[in-house]
């Protein structure tokens, strides 16, 4: 009976885990959120394992986390904040190297407080409308967007669902994180700059100039204001080491406390079915743990040798790019917390996992969500238009990142 439970148990894990990483499978339209919820079903359905079980494989102040961050983001939009800064942006940058260092850095910079894959959501249309006004090639602005979205989004705990699940499993300070990771993010992203325009030197180094327009964003300043503030004294709290699960979610909820704007358009903003993904993959996860890594986890341990940097690094950038980066962190789990320093362990899962899907298009949603929000305005972000230059910049910011952790 053992043996069949293992063997069910990694059954189902593999057959998650091929959707999740895939997104689809032939014939039907289940998603990825409905693969982790039906995996996870499984894993109870059949006695890998109990109910009581799956209910506690839940972290809770992941999904509590992300919930919050994702109500402020919302309110943010619907504020008119974003298209605030896009109108600064086309007003005052006046060069096209201007443009692409006001959107490597609003990416990178808002990623990492905000939660990248939003922020990509949020920007890619509003930077499609300045470079369509200006007559400029999208494809470059487009990928600052997606990779500096990934490289500042290491910076902090909440800069991606990745860091959140490690915030909650770790234990690690927000500030130490931050002092941790944020050097490596900031120069991450002036590889970034670089590697964009040495590619496309003909956009950059052409001697043309931007012609000069000034935009009136359409913005609900009342909402607004409290949005910047309420953001302002949640990330305060973060840095002073208030529980960030707490703090997101008492600052989602009192943005909701509103006479103007009515809740159903921040719901509305709302990434259900990623929440719905992350609790199918607790439960599927810990269905596996359970049966076949709790029992054989010493002689995995050792053969795996993910004690070193360079190796753990490199298992770790690897899987990100089999099976995502947030599927990677949750398999991670239970070898991460045997070993003699976690804490520097669970950073450099960190970094890698985000730093990895910079790789190919499809190594991150948050590549994914540029690409379709693009697509689906006329505009081909392309395999190998992005590989020619995530390919070497994966390489070099994840090398830089392991010397530095070292």
């Amino acid at each position: 009976m053992p043996d069949l439970m293992t063997a069910l148990a990694v059954l189902i894990f593999l057959a998650t885990y091929t959707v999740v990483a895939l997104g689809k499978i032939p014939l039907y339209r289940i998603d990825r959120a409905g693969a982790a919820l039906l995996g996870g079903s499984l894993m109870v359905a059949v006695g890998v394992l109990s109910l009581d079980d799956a209910y506690r494989a839940i972290d809770l102040n992941t999904i509590t986390l992300l919930l919050g961050m994702m109500i402020v983001v919302a309110n943010l939009r619907v504020s008119g904040f974003f298209r605030l800064v896009n109108g600064w942006i086309v007003t005052h940058v006046r060069h096209p190297l201007g443009l692409l260092t006001a959107v490597v850095l609003a990416s990178g910079l808002l990623s990492a407080f905000l939660v990248n894959d939003t922020i990509c959501l949020v920007l890619t249309p509003l930077v499609l409308d300045v470079v369509a006004r200006l007559k400029r090639n999208p494809l470059p602005y487009l990928l600052a967007i997606a990779m500096s979205s990934n490289i500042g989004s290491v910076a902090t705990i909440t800069g991606n669902p990745q860091n959140i699940i490690i915030g909650s499993l770790s234990g690690i300070p927000y500030s130490t994180f931050t002092a941790t990771l944020a050097l490596v993010a900031a120069f991450g992203l002036v590889v970034t700059w670089l590697l964009i325009a040495a590619v496309y030197r003909r956009e950059f180094f052409n001697g043309a100039s931007l012609p000069q327009e000034t935009v009136e964003a359409q913005v609900h300043k009342p909402l607004m204001i409290k949005c910047v503030l309420v953001v302002a004294v949640m990330i305060a709290l973060f840095f002073l080491g208030q529980p960030v699960a707490k703090v997101a979610i008492v600052g989602g909820a009192f943005l909701l406390l509103t006479r103007r704007v009515s809740p159903h358009k921040i719901y509305q903003e709302i990434d259900w079915p990623l929440l719905v993904m992350f609790v199918g993959l607790f439960v599927v996860v810990a269905g596996l743990e359970k049966t076949a890594i709790a029992p054989n986890l010493p002689a995995l341990l050792g053969s795996l040798h993910l004690d070193n940097v360079v190796w753990l690094g490199t298992a770790t950038a690897v899987l990100s790019n089999i099976v995502s980066n947030v599927p990677a962190v949750l398999v991670l789990k239970p070898f991460i917390v045997e070993l003699q320093d976690p804490q520097r362990a669970w950073l450099i899962v960190a970094m890698t996992s985000t730093l990895a899907g910079n790789f190919t298009l499809v190594g991150s949603v948050a590549n994914l969500i540029v690409a379709q929000r693009a697509k689906a305005r006329g505009v081909e972000l392309d395999f190998w238009s992005y590989f020619v230059i995530g390919a070497p910049l994966t390489i070099i910011t994840i090398a830089a990142g392991l010397f530095w952790l070292m």
